[in-house]
């Protein structure tokens, strides 16, 4: 055991002086004119009274100790690994097609509620990639930019679907805002990438995600199967490709996501936590023995 203010402890030699005080003050008594006959000792009523009398001095003793800032080493609880979530969303006109955009915007909605403490970020692409929100444990923030994201809302330029220019895009956002804990992207498209057109460039960004260790995850909301080389993408970062085309599909896939990125803990390291507990206990007894020596139990004169 510690103290954060250890100079404080040089009070204690008031409680200690007020303690021998105690303990010797009591002499032989008060002779009195009718006191004419010889009375036995009583030692266990003698040290009873002194202990009692000794209460006060202890109790500020407590106090002091409390002042002095008692510590102690402890291993804390497990200390919970931030996960970095950049959720990348394709508002191409497309998007608009069956309310998809809506049903993905409540379905990372309800994702976004169900893991407090993370970090989230997103950006939107079409033709063009937006950092619409750097990654926040805000989670108000990625709430409210849902709607202001709206794919009816955007420019005419962003009309199209690069996946592969998108991800490059992420990827660079993610290392540089993610400086710590693990890195997820969750991509949200209806379509067909123009830009990856080959396997091998495909791969060769799945190659730049592992080197800075970000997994990503697509969920394809279009009809049809998932385009075979954004699943091939997604599977060589340690990932997986979903097809959901209705609200309560989409609310499974993001559930399944969740169970496969389980919050992570770790060890912390042994740190110095406040003890007052033993104190404070010996304290309010000492204080509680005194106001019943008041009552009686304290020494008289005779």
């Amino acid at each position: 055991m510690t103290f954060s203010h250890p100079s404080l402890l040089l009070l204690l030699g008031v409680g200690v002086v007020l303690i021998v005080f105690a303990w010797q003050r009591m002499g032989p008594g008060l002779a009195m004119p009718f006191d004419d006959r010889t009375h036995k000792k009583r030692r266990f009523t003698d040290w009873t009274l002194r202990s009692f009398d000794c209460m006060p001095a202890i109790a500020l003793m407590a106090a002091v100790c409390m002042l002095a800032g008692p510590q102690v080493l402890r291993r804390p609880t497990d200390q919970r690994v931030l996960t970095n979530i950049q959720f990348l969303m394709d508002v191409s006109g497309s998007m608009t097609v069956g309310r998809r955009y809506d049903m993905a915007s409540d379905a990372i909605t309800k994702f976004v509620d169900t893991r407090p403490g993370d970090a989230f970020g997103l950006t939107l692409f079409g033709s063009h990639a937006i950092r619409w929100v750097p990654l926040t444990r805000d989670l108000d923030v990625i709430r409210n930019a849902m709607a202001f994201a709206d794919p009816q809302r955007q420019p005419r330029h962003m009309g199209g679907t690069r996946i592969g220019h998108a991800l490059n895009f992420a990827m660079g956002s993610m290392v540089a805002e993610a400086s710590e804990g693990d890195r997820m992207i969750v991509l949200v498209s209806d379509g067909v990438s123009s830009d990856l057109s080959g396997a091998a460039a495909a791969m060769d960004i799945a190659d730049d995600l592992n080197a800075n260790d970000i997994t990503v995850y697509h969920v394809h909301v279009g009809t049809g199967s998932v385009p075979a080389v954004v699943q091939d993408l997604a599977r060589e970062t340690g990932g997986e490709a979903f097809v959901a085309t209705n609200k309560r599909s989409l609310d499974n896939v993001f559930a399944h996501i969740d169970r496969l990125r389980p919050d992570r803990f770790e060890r912390g390291g042994t740190v110095a936590v406040d003890w007052f507990a033993p104190f404070a206990i010996t304290g309010l007894i000492a204080a509680g023995l005194h106001m019943i020596g008041l009552g009686g139990l304290r020494v008289t004169p005779w």
